[in-house]
């Protein structure tokens, strides 16, 4: 690649990384900023729901307008939206500010992520060198979310309001740069449709209810639970009916018949489902059980961080060489591997005890997030290349979301007492849900992720 080449994908890169960053390390944050602004506990929760709902239920719409309107377009536009409202989050006096800075600031995410994502694979030229650009770009994503925590926790030490600003600043230097690099695009004609709001509104609102169904069901009623998941269902047949006679459909249904990119995004689902449970145990476990410090939990988990180094190095390497089903299957493994040895967490485990689980759960996310990127891309149409990155910027927000609120509720279930035992029994009853996502993972990929298939055109 040419070096203007090197210094758009660092520039898409650096914004995802952002995107990353900006999602792990507002946890931390979380009881500083309850502090200062006296906020309750369940307000506190929407600062980070909000953010996951404006990401993860307005991505495909952001892919949607990528394709229609112009990736560079998009993308610049979006970044700005971001700087604007990250900043107003940082000025916040009052929760409700806070709250709906940090939910136009996912919904610009969702809007930038699909955006760059086709960018590069529309500007690089498919095969080697797209592979080794979205690896790169992977490892980015990965190593800005498994950083988070010790950026959170250092800026959190100077002030809350620095996990806010700090972005700022980063991302305006990104914008500058996205201006120079970012090759304009070609006038194109005026295509025909528009925007499927009602697509957008049902398939979020389906989302939500899924994930408040799973969160509140060791608390409420079998028949509420039964309610709020048949709401979700009828919520999802809204979707589909919408889709199929919409004249602009948010997702083209005959995409969805390629069997290999639904495996893909499935396999998506269950790495970051797997993951963020995982990450939710574990600081639980570190923070409350033994007493770590913010910046002491964020170092530790740090080392999963090796992603970035190792994904646009190993990785592209190991793809060229077995192909993209065997590296995503090997990293489901490890995945797997990782939970297992974690699993046994005792009350007095030191750091060298936990550090090969880490390194299993680094060497995954190497393997397996930059390539399940690849595959999920590969084969789609130039014109619809935004509808699949936003599909699989879906599937990892779902994911996740859905991951943690499996693990929340199982732990809530299993925990019997409030004794330090009774505690780490009902952590070690919540590590069974990545485990098990992951092993589902494992054998989902294993059975027919195939290097490349052409996606249905109609």
């Amino acid at each position: 690649m040419t070096a203007r080449a090197w210094g758009l994908l660092l520039v898409l890169s650096g914004a995802i990384f952002l995107e990353g960053i900006d999602v792990s390390m507002m946890g931390v944050a979380l009881p500083s900023i309850r502090a200062e602004l006296g906020m309750s506990t369940s307000s506190l929760q929407w600062v980070v729901s909000a953010y996951v709902l404006g990401y993860g239920g307005f991505v495909l719409l952001g892919g949607r307008a990528a394709d229609l309107l112009g990736r560079r377009r998009m993308f610049i536009g979006w970044l700005v939206v971001f700087v604007a409202f990250s900043g107003l989050g940082g000025l916040a006096e009052e929760g409700w500010v806070l709250i709906v800075a940090r939910f136009v600031t996912g919904v610009a995410a969702a809007f930038l992520a699909p955006a760059g994502l086709s960018i590069i694979t529309t500007m690089f030229a498919e095969g080697p060198v797209r592979n080794r650009a979205v690896l790169v770009y992977a490892g980015a994503a990965a190593g800005g979310f498994s950083l988070g925590m010790v950026t959170g926790g250092l800026l959190t030490a100077v002030h809350w309001r620095w996990v806010f600003f700090a972005p700022v600043v980063v991302a305006a230097a990104i914008l500058v740069a996205a201006i120079v690099l970012i090759p304009r695009e070609e006038r194109r004609e005026r295509r025909t449709g528009g925007f499927d709001i009602p697509g957008t509104l049902t398939l979020t609102g389906a989302m939500l209810l899924l994930v408040i169904t799973v969160v509140h069901a060791p608390e409420v009623a079998i028949g509420t639970t039964l309610a709020t998941l048949a709401g979700a269902a009828v919520l999802l047949a809204a979707f589909v009916r919408i889709e199929r006679r919409s004249a602009s459909p948010l997702v083209r249904l005959g995409i969805l018949r390629s069997v290999p990119l639904l495996r893909a995004n499935a396999g998506a689902v269950l790495l970051l489902a797997s993951f963020m449970a995982f990450q939710f145990v574990a600081v639980l476990y570190l923070q409350e059980l033994r007493g770590w410090s913010t910046v002491e939990t964020g170092l530790a988990l740090a080392v999963l961080g090796i992603d970035a180094v190792l994904a646009p190095t190993l990785t592209p390497v190991l793809v060229a060489r077995f192909g993209n089903s065997r590296i995503v299957v090997a990293g489901m493994v490890f995945a797997a591997l990782g939970y297992l040895l974690f699993l046994p967490v005792g009350p007095e485990w030191g750091f060298l005890t936990m550090l090969p689980a880490f390194l299993a759960l680094g060497l995954a996310f190497t393997l397996a997030y930059g390539t399940l990127t690849i595959a999920a891309t590969d084969g789609v149409a130039d014109e619809e290349q935004g509808l699949a990155s936003g599909l699989l910027t879906t599937s990892f927000q779902f994911g996740a979301a859905v991951g943690l609120a499996v693990a929340t509720a199982v732990i809530v279930a299993a925990t019997t007492g409030d004794t330090p035992q009774a505690v780490l029994e009902g952590y070690r009853a919540g590590l069974v849900v990545p485990l098990v996502a992951a092993a589902l993972g494992t054998v989902l990929v294993a059975t027919g992720l195939r290097r490349r298939s052409p996606v249905p055109q109609a």
